[in-house]
């Protein structure tokens, strides 16, 4: 079967691609934006992509085309589409009645985490010997893809909360049917397509109704919304995480704390299910929240089978992910860092760790360079303007890139940060004002959801010629 993918760079139509592939379907697609790590996977899968979204790429005329919802109507391949009646689904559909069918399906949800704790997941049962499949938003360091079809039963999905497609507005996740869900958390986000926090704890309860009774949900136990979520009705058995073990009513099966008073970073902590120590992680992520991830992945891999000692095993050798706090490079004694965070939580909580790593590492006077890309369609409408000097302030300087087209005025979050924040509105121009300001020991993080202009290559560049210029 011939299957043609609009949207195909998009990391979770990407992986369809990549799944739809080694199931032996001839594959091609087509996309605006195309950048690596993405395009170097499909490439190296030999699927042709084509450029753009004109009419003629439907001829001839493929089996089945699979929509993603980065796609409206107008495009001229969508206006072709539907005027040559040619059969189409969206990426969640196809997935659904193709692959997960058939499939123990364990999706992971949240605002935040979705991708590192969907990682950990796949890792952990993967170092138990079960090679599950998985669809992943991102590049899992462990193994090198962001999606494969894997062995049956497990598979485990990154479970977006966006909107599935122009012609189906439901939340991807309604379409999966996990047998094993975690909730990881919920704030206001997509505010493009969600008008308020309320509107998003209902999609979640969605979800809730798909699991079935002999199911489990794993959840964050001190999140308010996913609460309420729950209390909208649940038929499943729960079990709620939480690091400290619950402070806000919540009930906490699964807690951690750390095993290393000297080191309060996350890099090394003991589980405890019931209060009962059943194993210990020491590993090289840093955070809080990547202490949380891991609980919810340990709890959900003991669905599937997996013992928890195990399981900790496993995350003390996992590798992370591509572009969550991944180092690209380290130039004249400055880090350069390249994450995805873009909603202030995230940003916040990545850049306390960083600071706690560096604290711990004893790394006295090194600073931290947030430079921040705000790019997705929430920071785009400008919703978390009045939180985003808040997140960004355990920075000691943040570059905010601020283009002629964002919408919004940025200049009072620089002005909230007291002097620490400069405004940028050229890629070029954010990089040299970077090589003046930084020197040695310091660490520049850069966080954008997409290819941010190509400032961490561009930064490496100039660095090394200002150590060349320096050296001569």
């Amino acid at each position: 079967m011939h299957l043609h993918i609009l949207g195909i760079c998009g990391t979770f139509m990407g992986g369809i691609a990549a799944i739809a592939r080694a199931a032996g379907h001839r594959v091609t697609g087509s996309d605006h934006n195309i950048y690596p790590p993405m395009s170097t996977q499909l490439e190296s899968l030999g699927i042709v992509i084509t450029q753009g979204f004109e009419a003629s790429q439907l001829d001839p005329a493929p089996d089945v085309v699979v929509v993603g919802n980065v796609m409206s109507r107008g495009h001229p391949v969508i206006e072709a589409l539907l005027e040559r009646g040619l059969p189409y689904k969206s990426g969640p559909e196809w997935l659904a009645r193709e692959v997960l069918r058939d499939r123990w399906v364990l999706a992971v949800a949240g605002t935040h985490g979705k991708t590192t704790t969907s990682s950990m997941l796949a890792w952990i049962l993967e170092y138990a010997g079960l090679s599950p499949g998985f669809l992943i938003g991102g590049v899992p360091l462990d193994f090198g893809v962001s999606a494969r079809l894997g062995e049956a039963p497990f598979f485990v999905i990154e479970a977006d909360e966006y909107d599935t497609a122009f012609f189906d507005k439901r939340a991807k996740f309604v379409h999966y049917r996990p047998r094993t869900a975690i909730l990881n958390n919920l704030e206001y986000d997509h505010a493009d397509i969600y008008p308020d926090v309320e509107s998003i704890e209902r999609q979640f309860h969605h979800l809730v109704r798909t699991v079935p009774a002999s199911g489990l949900i794993v959840h964050h136990a001190d999140d308010p919304h996913l609460s309420r979520a729950l209390s909208m009705g649940c038929w499943s058995a729960c079990e709620g995480f939480a690091r400290g073990g619950g402070s806000s009513g919540g009930t906490a099966l699964w807690s951690a704390h750390s095993t290393d008073e000297g080191r309060q970073d996350g890099s090394c902590f003991e589980v405890l299910f019931q209060g009962v120590p059943v194993g210990r992680v020491r590993w090289g992520l840093i955070g809080g929240h990547n202490v949380d991830n891991a609980l919810a992945a340990i709890a959900a891999a003991r669905h599937a089978g997996v013992p928890p000692e195990v399981a900790c095993g496993a995350l003390g050798e996992f590798r992370g992910i591509k572009r969550r706090m991944e180092v690209r490079g380290v130039v004249g004694g400055v880090t350069i860092y390249d994450d995805f965070a873009h909603h202030p939580t995230a940003i916040a909580t990545t850049i306390e760790g960083l600071r706690r790593r560096l604290g711990a590492e004893g790394a006295s006077g090194a600073r931290i360079f947030a430079v921040l890309e705000p790019r997705s369609n929430t920071m785009r409408l400008g919703v978390h303007r009045h939180t985003l000097a808040g997140s960004l302030s355990a920075a000691d300087e943040t570059w905010l890139y601020a283009p002629p087209d964002l919408g919004w005025d940025a200049a009072p979050v620089i002005a909230a940060l007291g002097g620490r924040g400069r405004l940028a509105q050229d890629i070029g121009d954010l990089t040299q004002g970077l090589v003046r300001a930084v020197r040695p020991g310091d660490h520049v993080l850069i966080m954008s959801n997409g290819g941010f202009g190509g400032l961490h290559q561009r930064l490496l560049d100039a660095l090394t010629a200002r150590e060349a210029d320096h050296g001569l």
